[in-house]
Protein backbone atom coordinates (compact mmCIF):
# COMPACT_ATOMS: atom_id res chain seq x y z
CA UNK A 1 0.00 0.00 0.00
CA UNK A 2 1.46 3.71 -1.14
CA UNK A 3 1.73 5.20 2.11
CA UNK A 4 1.56 9.06 0.48
CA UNK A 5 -2.39 8.03 0.40
CA UNK A 6 -2.20 8.32 4.39
CA UNK A 7 -0.63 11.78 3.98
CA UNK A 8 -4.09 13.98 3.99
CA UNK A 9 -4.90 11.93 6.96
CA UNK A 10 -2.10 12.41 9.00
CA UNK A 11 -2.12 16.00 8.16
CA UNK A 12 -5.35 16.48 9.53
CA UNK A 13 -4.85 14.38 12.54
CA UNK A 14 -1.86 16.35 13.32
CA UNK A 15 -3.56 19.75 13.31
CA UNK A 16 -6.03 18.38 15.49
CA UNK A 17 -3.92 17.00 17.92
CA UNK A 18 -1.28 20.19 18.31
CA UNK A 19 -5.06 22.69 18.20
CA UNK A 20 -5.86 20.10 21.48
CA UNK A 21 -2.68 19.58 22.71
CA UNK A 22 -2.08 23.29 23.04
CA UNK A 23 -5.39 23.97 24.14
CA UNK A 24 -5.38 21.75 27.48
CA UNK A 25 -1.78 22.19 28.31
CA UNK A 26 -2.54 26.01 27.99
CA UNK A 27 -5.32 25.92 30.46
CA UNK A 28 -3.22 23.55 32.72
CA UNK A 29 -0.19 25.58 32.30
CA UNK A 30 -2.86 28.63 33.64
CA UNK A 31 -3.85 27.25 35.98
CA UNK A 32 -0.98 26.02 38.06
CA UNK A 33 0.83 29.65 37.36
CA UNK A 34 -2.12 31.29 38.97
CA UNK A 35 -1.96 29.09 41.77
CA UNK A 36 1.72 29.46 42.34
CA UNK A 37 1.03 32.81 42.42
CA UNK A 38 -1.30 33.03 45.28
CA UNK A 39 -0.12 32.09 48.69
CA UNK A 40 -3.66 31.66 49.75
CA UNK A 41 -6.25 30.86 46.49
CA UNK A 42 -9.74 31.42 48.58
CA UNK A 43 -8.46 34.66 50.43
CA UNK A 44 -7.26 35.78 47.01
CA UNK A 45 -10.29 35.27 45.51
CA UNK A 46 -12.35 36.59 48.97
CA UNK A 47 -9.99 39.86 47.78
CA UNK A 48 -10.88 40.10 44.28
CA UNK A 49 -14.59 40.75 45.04
CA UNK A 50 -15.67 37.16 44.49
CA UNK A 51 -18.75 36.26 46.31
CA UNK A 52 -18.10 33.45 49.31
CA UNK A 53 -20.57 30.53 47.92
CA UNK A 54 -19.13 31.34 44.41
CA UNK A 55 -15.47 31.09 46.29
CA UNK A 56 -16.46 27.78 47.46
CA UNK A 57 -18.46 26.80 44.18
CA UNK A 58 -15.30 26.84 42.58
CA UNK A 59 -12.69 25.43 45.01
CA UNK A 60 -15.12 22.76 45.44
CA UNK A 61 -15.79 21.20 42.80
CA UNK A 62 -18.75 18.86 42.06
CA UNK A 63 -18.04 15.32 41.04
CA UNK A 64 -19.25 14.85 37.30
CA UNK A 65 -21.25 12.01 36.74
CA UNK A 66 -20.51 10.04 33.85
CA UNK A 67 -24.18 8.88 33.44
CA UNK A 68 -23.19 5.54 31.32
CA UNK A 69 -25.73 3.69 33.45
CA UNK A 70 -23.40 1.24 34.49
CA UNK A 71 -22.59 2.00 38.28
CA UNK A 72 -19.23 0.43 38.10
CA UNK A 73 -17.59 2.69 35.48
CA UNK A 74 -19.67 5.94 37.05
CA UNK A 75 -18.04 5.26 40.45
CA UNK A 76 -14.19 4.57 38.14
CA UNK A 77 -15.09 8.13 36.61
CA UNK A 78 -15.92 9.59 39.92
CA UNK A 79 -12.87 8.31 41.70
CA UNK A 80 -10.40 9.02 39.07
CA UNK A 81 -11.95 12.68 39.03
CA UNK A 82 -11.67 12.49 43.21
CA UNK A 83 -8.02 11.68 42.48
CA UNK A 84 -7.20 14.37 39.71
CA UNK A 85 -8.55 16.85 42.72
CA UNK A 86 -6.12 15.75 45.30
CA UNK A 87 -3.34 16.59 43.29
CA UNK A 88 -4.21 20.19 43.03
CA UNK A 89 -5.41 19.91 39.48
CA UNK A 90 -8.98 21.51 38.15
CA UNK A 91 -9.14 18.64 35.21
CA UNK A 92 -11.97 16.57 34.61
CA UNK A 93 -11.59 13.06 33.41
CA UNK A 94 -12.66 14.02 29.82
CA UNK A 95 -10.06 16.51 29.76
CA UNK A 96 -7.21 14.31 31.35
CA UNK A 97 -8.33 11.54 29.01
CA UNK A 98 -8.33 14.55 25.76
CA UNK A 99 -4.84 15.76 26.92
CA UNK A 100 -3.61 12.28 26.59
CA UNK A 101 -4.89 11.18 23.63
CA UNK A 102 -3.34 14.40 21.97
CA UNK A 103 -0.06 13.55 23.11
CA UNK A 104 -0.59 10.16 21.94
CA UNK A 105 -1.33 10.84 18.41
CA UNK A 106 1.53 13.45 18.35
CA UNK A 107 3.52 10.19 19.27
CA UNK A 108 2.16 8.54 17.02
CA UNK A 109 2.46 11.05 14.00
CA UNK A 110 6.56 11.10 14.61
CA UNK A 111 6.93 7.35 15.22
CA UNK A 112 4.51 6.96 11.66
CA UNK A 113 6.92 9.70 10.14
CA UNK A 114 9.90 7.41 10.79
CA UNK A 115 8.31 4.54 9.85
CA UNK A 116 7.49 5.76 6.24
CA UNK A 117 10.96 7.17 5.81
CA UNK A 118 12.30 3.64 6.41
CA UNK A 119 10.23 1.33 4.73
CA UNK A 120 6.85 1.51 2.84
CA UNK A 121 5.91 -2.45 3.61
CA UNK A 122 3.91 -3.36 5.99
CA UNK A 123 2.88 0.18 6.88
CA UNK A 124 -0.85 -0.12 7.99
CA UNK A 125 0.91 -3.25 10.75
CA UNK A 126 3.46 -1.07 11.69
CA UNK A 127 1.36 1.90 12.41
CA UNK A 128 -1.53 0.19 14.53
CA UNK A 129 1.30 -1.33 16.32
CA UNK A 130 3.20 2.23 16.85
CA UNK A 131 -0.34 3.84 17.85
CA UNK A 132 -0.42 1.44 21.15
CA UNK A 133 3.09 2.21 21.98
CA UNK A 134 2.01 5.55 21.92
CA UNK A 135 -0.70 5.33 23.62
CA UNK A 136 0.95 3.25 26.49
CA UNK A 137 3.78 6.01 26.56
CA UNK A 138 1.33 9.14 27.02
CA UNK A 139 -0.99 6.73 29.65
CA UNK A 140 2.11 5.98 31.66
CA UNK A 141 3.56 9.44 31.42
CA UNK A 142 -0.34 10.86 32.54
CA UNK A 143 -0.30 8.82 35.42
CA UNK A 144 3.00 9.38 36.53
CA UNK A 145 2.56 13.39 35.99
CA UNK A 146 -0.65 13.16 38.26
CA UNK A 147 0.44 10.38 40.54
CA UNK A 148 3.86 12.77 41.35
CA UNK A 149 1.36 15.87 41.77
CA UNK A 150 -0.63 14.14 44.05
CA UNK A 151 1.72 12.98 46.16
CA UNK A 152 3.68 16.22 46.73
CA UNK A 153 0.59 17.61 47.50
CA UNK A 154 -0.12 15.10 50.64
CA UNK A 155 3.29 15.53 51.59
CA UNK A 156 2.92 19.39 52.22
CA UNK A 157 -0.46 18.85 54.04
CA UNK A 158 0.91 16.57 56.50
CA UNK A 159 3.37 19.00 56.86
CA UNK A 160 1.51 21.96 57.31
CA UNK A 161 -1.45 20.02 59.54
CA UNK A 162 0.40 20.15 62.76
CA UNK A 163 1.00 23.57 62.71
CA UNK A 164 -2.43 24.60 62.03
CA UNK A 165 -3.46 22.18 64.71
CA UNK A 166 -1.30 23.93 66.96
CA UNK A 167 -3.35 27.56 65.63
CA UNK A 168 -6.06 25.91 66.56
CA UNK A 169 -5.36 24.77 69.41
CA UNK A 170 -3.79 28.09 70.71
CA UNK A 171 -7.12 29.85 69.62
CA UNK A 172 -9.28 27.67 71.58
CA UNK A 173 -7.37 28.18 75.12
CA UNK A 174 -7.60 31.86 74.32
CA UNK A 175 -11.11 31.48 74.55
CA UNK A 176 -12.16 31.24 70.23
CA UNK A 177 -14.94 28.99 69.23
CA UNK A 178 -13.71 26.17 67.34
CA UNK A 179 -14.76 26.72 63.95
CA UNK A 180 -13.59 30.44 64.56
CA UNK A 181 -10.14 28.82 65.38
CA UNK A 182 -10.56 26.80 62.48
CA UNK A 183 -10.88 30.30 60.71
CA UNK A 184 -7.98 31.94 61.98
CA UNK A 185 -5.87 28.78 60.56
CA UNK A 186 -7.12 29.35 57.80
CA UNK A 187 -6.30 32.94 57.62
CA UNK A 188 -2.80 32.45 58.48
CA UNK A 189 -1.65 29.34 56.51
CA UNK A 190 -0.70 29.45 52.94
CA UNK A 191 -2.15 26.46 50.95
CA UNK A 192 -2.92 24.19 50.19
CA UNK A 193 -3.91 23.59 54.14
CA UNK A 194 -5.27 27.20 54.58
CA UNK A 195 -7.73 26.77 51.39
CA UNK A 196 -8.83 23.59 53.31
CA UNK A 197 -9.33 24.70 56.24
CA UNK A 198 -11.53 28.11 54.55
CA UNK A 199 -13.63 25.25 52.99
CA UNK A 200 -14.35 23.63 56.59
CA UNK A 201 -15.29 26.96 57.39
CA UNK A 202 -17.72 28.11 54.53
CA UNK A 203 -19.62 24.23 54.75
CA UNK A 204 -20.22 25.18 58.39
CA UNK A 205 -21.40 28.80 57.36
CA UNK A 206 -23.50 26.94 54.91
CA UNK A 207 -25.36 25.00 57.58
CA UNK A 208 -23.20 21.50 57.60
CA UNK A 209 -22.06 20.03 60.99
CA UNK A 210 -18.95 20.54 61.91
CA UNK A 211 -17.94 17.58 61.89
CA UNK A 212 -19.31 16.66 58.44
CA UNK A 213 -17.04 19.12 57.09
CA UNK A 214 -14.48 17.53 58.76
CA UNK A 215 -14.97 14.62 56.91
CA UNK A 216 -15.18 16.43 53.59
CA UNK A 217 -11.64 17.40 54.24
CA UNK A 218 -10.50 14.21 54.92
CA UNK A 219 -12.08 12.96 51.56
CA UNK A 220 -11.20 16.10 49.27
CA UNK A 221 -7.22 15.76 50.26
CA UNK A 222 -7.01 12.27 50.73
CA UNK A 223 -4.45 12.32 53.76
CA UNK A 224 -4.88 9.65 56.49
CA UNK A 225 -3.59 12.38 59.26
CA UNK A 226 -6.81 14.66 57.81
CA UNK A 227 -9.13 11.71 58.57
CA UNK A 228 -7.47 10.98 62.14
CA UNK A 229 -8.32 14.63 62.67
CA UNK A 230 -12.16 14.14 61.29
CA UNK A 231 -12.71 11.29 63.39
CA UNK A 232 -10.94 12.34 66.37
CA UNK A 233 -13.43 15.84 66.62
CA UNK A 234 -16.03 13.85 65.49
CA UNK A 235 -15.64 11.91 68.97
CA UNK A 236 -14.87 14.19 71.15
CA UNK A 237 -18.11 15.95 69.69
CA UNK A 238 -20.47 12.99 70.68
CA UNK A 239 -18.45 12.47 74.14
CA UNK A 240 -17.25 15.28 75.39
CA UNK A 241 -13.57 16.01 76.80
CA UNK A 242 -10.68 18.70 76.38
CA UNK A 243 -10.97 19.39 72.56
CA UNK A 244 -7.41 21.43 73.19
CA UNK A 245 -5.51 18.45 74.94
CA UNK A 246 -7.06 16.45 71.69
CA UNK A 247 -6.13 18.38 68.95
CA UNK A 248 -2.29 19.24 70.90
CA UNK A 249 -1.69 15.20 71.02
CA UNK A 250 -2.82 14.42 67.44
CA UNK A 251 -0.29 17.31 66.32
CA UNK A 252 2.08 15.52 68.43
CA UNK A 253 1.10 11.90 66.93
CA UNK A 254 1.32 13.53 62.96
CA UNK A 255 4.57 14.93 63.84
CA UNK A 256 6.07 11.46 65.37
CA UNK A 257 4.28 9.96 61.67
CA UNK A 258 6.14 12.08 60.00
CA UNK A 259 9.74 11.72 61.35
CA UNK A 260 8.77 8.26 61.26
CA UNK A 261 7.84 8.05 57.95
CA UNK A 262 11.32 9.89 56.96
CA UNK A 263 12.88 7.64 58.77
CA UNK A 264 11.59 4.45 56.56
CA UNK A 265 11.75 6.19 53.43
CA UNK A 266 15.26 6.96 53.98
CA UNK A 267 16.19 3.23 54.64
CA UNK A 268 13.83 2.08 52.01
CA UNK A 269 14.82 4.58 49.67
CA UNK A 270 17.19 2.57 47.28
CA UNK A 271 14.15 -0.41 47.35
CA UNK A 272 11.29 2.08 46.40
CA UNK A 273 13.59 3.60 43.61
CA UNK A 274 14.31 0.03 41.95
CA UNK A 275 10.57 -0.91 42.45
CA UNK A 276 9.82 2.30 40.90
CA UNK A 277 12.53 1.83 37.64
CA UNK A 278 11.18 -2.08 38.06
CA UNK A 279 7.33 -1.35 37.20
CA UNK A 280 7.95 1.71 34.73
CA UNK A 281 11.00 0.01 32.99
CA UNK A 282 9.15 -2.98 31.14
CA UNK A 283 6.03 -1.01 29.83
CA UNK A 284 8.30 2.30 28.65
CA UNK A 285 10.49 -0.43 26.95
CA UNK A 286 7.86 -2.26 25.19
CA UNK A 287 5.96 1.11 24.03
CA UNK A 288 9.18 2.45 23.30
CA UNK A 289 10.53 -0.54 21.00
CA UNK A 290 6.76 -0.62 19.31
CA UNK A 291 7.47 3.04 18.35
CA UNK A 292 10.69 3.10 16.80
CA UNK A 293 10.69 -0.99 15.93
CA UNK A 294 7.32 -2.15 15.47
CA UNK A 295 9.00 -5.14 13.30
CA UNK A 296 10.41 -6.65 16.49
CA UNK A 297 6.70 -7.60 17.32
CA UNK A 298 5.00 -8.06 13.60
CA UNK A 299 7.68 -10.29 12.49
CA UNK A 300 6.49 -13.22 15.11
CA UNK A 301 3.07 -12.42 15.38
CA UNK A 302 2.55 -15.72 12.92
CA UNK A 303 4.39 -17.79 15.17
CA UNK A 304 1.24 -19.61 17.10
CA UNK A 305 3.36 -19.18 20.57
CA UNK A 306 3.49 -15.65 20.54
CA UNK A 307 0.05 -14.49 21.81
CA UNK A 308 -0.26 -17.49 24.70
CA UNK A 309 3.85 -16.05 25.63
CA UNK A 310 2.02 -12.37 25.82
CA UNK A 311 -0.93 -13.13 27.70
CA UNK A 312 1.46 -14.81 30.41
CA UNK A 313 3.97 -12.07 30.30
CA UNK A 314 1.16 -9.57 31.41
CA UNK A 315 0.18 -11.46 33.57
CA UNK A 316 3.73 -12.25 35.56
CA UNK A 317 4.24 -8.48 35.12
CA UNK A 318 0.86 -8.19 36.96
CA UNK A 319 1.85 -10.50 39.82
CA UNK A 320 5.06 -8.58 40.15
CA UNK A 321 3.73 -5.25 40.05
CA UNK A 322 1.18 -6.09 43.10
CA UNK A 323 4.45 -7.95 44.95
CA UNK A 324 6.58 -4.94 44.45
CA UNK A 325 3.92 -2.42 45.85
CA UNK A 326 2.84 -4.47 48.63
CA UNK A 327 6.74 -5.16 50.00
CA UNK A 328 7.64 -1.29 49.48
CA UNK A 329 5.09 0.37 51.29
CA UNK A 330 4.69 0.15 54.69
CA UNK A 331 2.27 1.03 57.04
CA UNK A 332 3.19 3.25 59.92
Amino acid sequence: MNPAAFTPVIYVAAFLAVALIIQVAGSVFFDASASRSRVNRRLSMLDSGMKPEDVYAALVRKRPTLGSGDSRLDRLYEDFFTYAHQAGLGLTPTRVISLTLAAAIIIWLISLALLSRASSAGIVIDGLLSAIGSIVIACLGMFTWISSRRTARLRLIEQQLPLALDIVNRAIKAGHPVVSAVQLAADEMGDPIGSEFGLIVDETTYGLEFKDALANFADRTGSADAQFFAVSVGIQSETGGNLGEILEGLADVIRGRINLGKKVKALASEGRMSAYILSALPAFVIGFLMLIAPRFYTDKMGDPIFWPVVVVVILLYLVGWIMIQRIVNFKY
